[in-house]
């Protein structure tokens, strides 16, 4: 019979003896279920110290969360303050103004009917049936002045200028003679009497028994060096035409 060898197997005691009677009991664990119990108890001390740092770092990150909630809170109440601090500063200044425009508003109006009566005062609505107006626009020259000798001034106008009404009127007479090629006579109704003598052809603009305005076109030169003889009669009688000329004719 062959001898077969027996393989032992290692194993641990674990005695354990009361304080009372003295009684014990021993118990045999295996190298295997002592190497499974510890790898049981490092898989558990693994476990547990991931918890512990999981649970840190999440307790970390509330805490910034909280710190920074806390923050922002502080930071709306303090804009909220600000907030109604400027609206009641606000109001403040808006009822300033207003208090301010009611106390102005009197005198403004105040200043501004005296700036309204000094303004009629100085400013007359201009009477334009008065011959104030110069009889010629364009280019002109004024060749001779009023005299006794010659009731009238002399004109010298210049292509593309016209001769106009010095008020407003109506033109009772539009003639001719050996002497002057136009003659038109304006009647202002106010004792005035204007005369607009022409020498030369030009294109007449008016007739008899038209209302003219200030300024309406009677004649409009076509030739330079057109000569006009201007005269204005008050009561039938000659004036220097330049006496009622104001200083916007």
């Amino acid at each position: 019979m062959s001898n077969q060898r027996h393989k032992r197997r290692e194993s641990f005691s674990i005695l354990l003896i009361s304080n009372t009677d003295r009684s014990s009991r021993q118990f045999n664990v295996s190298l295997p279920a002592i190497r499974f119990l510890l790898v049981i108890l490092l898989l558990l001390c693994t476990i547990t110290g991931l918890l512990i740092y999981k649970v840190t770092t999440n307790e970390k990150k509330f805490s910034e969360l909280r710190t920074q909630l806390q923050a922002q809170e502080e930071l709306a109440a303090q804009l909220t303050a600000e907030k109604e601090t400027l609206a009641s500063e606000n109001l403040t200044l808006t009822e300033e103004i207003t208090r301010l425009q009611q106390e102005a508003a009197p005198e403004e109006t105040e200043e501004g009917t005296a700036e309204e009566d000094t303004a009629e005062e100085e400013e007359p609505t201009p009477d334009t049936s008065y011959p104030s107006r110069y009889p010629s626009t364009g280019s002109g020259v004024l060749s001779s002045s009023y005299s006794e000798e010659q009731p009238y001034i002399a004109i010298t106008a210049y292509t593309g200028g016209t001769i106009v009404a010095a008020g407003d009127g109506t033109v009772v007479a539009v003639a001719s003679d050996d002497i002057y090629h136009h003659i038109i006579e304006v009647e202002h109704g106010n004792g005035y009497k204007t005369r607009y003598l022409c020498h030369q052809e030009a294109s007449l603009e008016t007739e008899e028994g038209a209302q003219v305005q200030s300024g309406d076109t009677l004649l409009t030169i076509t030739a330079d060096e057109t000569v006009l003889d201007y005269q204005v009669l008050n009561e039938g009688a000659p004036v220097d035409p330049l006496s009622v000329i104001d200083a916007r004719g």
